[in-house]
Protein backbone atom coordinates (compact mmCIF):
# COMPACT_ATOMS: atom_id res chain seq x y z
CA UNK A 1 0.00 0.00 0.00
CA UNK A 2 1.13 3.46 -0.33
CA UNK A 3 1.24 5.94 2.21
CA UNK A 4 1.80 9.87 2.22
CA UNK A 5 4.15 10.78 5.25
CA UNK A 6 3.70 15.01 5.46
CA UNK A 7 6.37 16.51 7.94
CA UNK A 8 4.57 19.10 9.96
CA UNK A 9 6.38 22.07 11.26
CA UNK A 10 5.29 23.73 14.60
CA UNK A 11 6.17 27.40 15.48
CA UNK A 12 7.66 26.12 18.00
CA UNK A 13 10.19 23.61 16.28
CA UNK A 14 11.19 26.02 13.57
CA UNK A 15 12.04 29.09 16.71
CA UNK A 16 14.48 25.51 18.02
CA UNK A 17 15.93 24.93 15.20
CA UNK A 18 16.60 28.65 14.39
CA UNK A 19 18.21 28.79 18.26
CA UNK A 20 20.47 25.44 17.34
CA UNK A 21 24.28 26.32 17.02
CA UNK A 22 25.87 25.13 13.89
CA UNK A 23 26.87 22.12 15.03
CA UNK A 24 23.67 20.91 16.46
CA UNK A 25 22.19 22.24 13.11
CA UNK A 26 24.21 19.73 11.43
CA UNK A 27 23.36 16.69 13.82
CA UNK A 28 19.29 17.50 13.62
CA UNK A 29 20.04 17.38 9.30
CA UNK A 30 22.24 14.30 9.72
CA UNK A 31 19.45 12.51 11.38
CA UNK A 32 16.83 13.36 9.01
CA UNK A 33 19.48 11.94 6.10
CA UNK A 34 20.15 8.89 8.25
CA UNK A 35 16.48 8.45 8.90
CA UNK A 36 15.65 8.47 4.83
CA UNK A 37 18.69 6.08 4.29
CA UNK A 38 17.36 3.05 6.64
CA UNK A 39 13.94 3.50 5.14
CA UNK A 40 15.21 3.93 1.45
CA UNK A 41 13.41 0.95 0.57
CA UNK A 42 10.42 1.52 1.55
CA UNK A 43 10.40 4.98 0.05
CA UNK A 44 9.34 5.68 -3.49
CA UNK A 45 9.47 9.33 -3.54
CA UNK A 46 10.24 12.42 -1.50
CA UNK A 47 10.45 16.21 -0.95
CA UNK A 48 11.49 19.14 0.84
CA UNK A 49 9.14 21.60 0.10
CA UNK A 50 10.28 25.58 -0.11
CA UNK A 51 9.29 27.82 2.95
CA UNK A 52 5.69 28.30 3.58
CA UNK A 53 6.08 32.37 2.90
CA UNK A 54 6.52 31.34 -1.10
CA UNK A 55 3.21 29.20 -1.50
CA UNK A 56 0.13 30.32 -2.85
CA UNK A 57 -3.17 29.42 -2.05
CA UNK A 58 -6.05 28.89 -4.43
CA UNK A 59 -9.48 28.73 -2.31
CA UNK A 60 -12.14 27.41 -4.04
CA UNK A 61 -16.12 27.36 -3.79
CA UNK A 62 -18.73 29.64 -2.56
CA UNK A 63 -18.27 32.18 -6.07
CA UNK A 64 -15.07 32.98 -7.51
CA UNK A 65 -11.85 31.08 -6.51
CA UNK A 66 -9.68 33.62 -4.12
CA UNK A 67 -5.64 33.38 -4.53
CA UNK A 68 -3.84 34.29 -1.87
CA UNK A 69 -0.52 33.88 -0.87
CA UNK A 70 1.03 32.05 1.74
CA UNK A 71 0.07 29.22 3.36
CA UNK A 72 -3.03 27.31 3.00
CA UNK A 73 -3.85 27.18 6.48
CA UNK A 74 -4.21 30.07 9.13
CA UNK A 75 -2.32 28.64 11.78
CA UNK A 76 1.00 27.92 13.35
CA UNK A 77 1.68 24.65 11.53
CA UNK A 78 2.89 24.00 7.88
CA UNK A 79 3.82 21.03 5.77
CA UNK A 80 7.36 21.14 5.29
CA UNK A 81 8.26 18.12 3.12
CA UNK A 82 6.29 14.53 2.45
CA UNK A 83 8.01 11.15 1.83
CA UNK A 84 5.64 8.75 -0.26
CA UNK A 85 6.32 5.08 0.87
CA UNK A 86 5.00 1.37 -0.49
CA UNK A 87 4.09 -0.32 2.69
CA UNK A 88 2.11 -3.32 3.79
CA UNK A 89 -0.26 -1.55 5.81
CA UNK A 90 -1.17 0.87 7.85
CA UNK A 91 0.51 -0.13 11.27
CA UNK A 92 4.33 -0.39 8.96
CA UNK A 93 3.85 3.03 7.74
CA UNK A 94 3.44 4.88 11.59
CA UNK A 95 6.10 2.57 12.27
CA UNK A 96 8.24 4.64 10.16
CA UNK A 97 6.33 8.20 11.14
CA UNK A 98 7.54 7.41 15.17
CA UNK A 99 10.54 7.73 14.04
CA UNK A 100 10.59 10.50 12.39
CA UNK A 101 13.62 12.24 13.98
CA UNK A 102 12.47 16.33 12.96
CA UNK A 103 8.93 17.95 12.88
CA UNK A 104 7.12 16.63 15.81
CA UNK A 105 4.24 16.26 13.46
CA UNK A 106 3.48 13.53 10.92
CA UNK A 107 0.46 13.28 9.21
CA UNK A 108 -0.08 9.73 7.28
CA UNK A 109 -2.38 9.51 4.37
CA UNK A 110 -3.41 6.38 2.40
CA UNK A 111 -2.50 7.45 -1.39
CA UNK A 112 -3.39 5.97 -4.66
Amino acid sequence: MKYVLMFVETEQFAKELEAMNDMERKAAYEAVSRWFAENADRITHHVHLAPEHTATTLRLGGGDPVVTDGPFVEGKEVVSGFAEVEVADLEEALTMARTWPACPIVEVRPAS
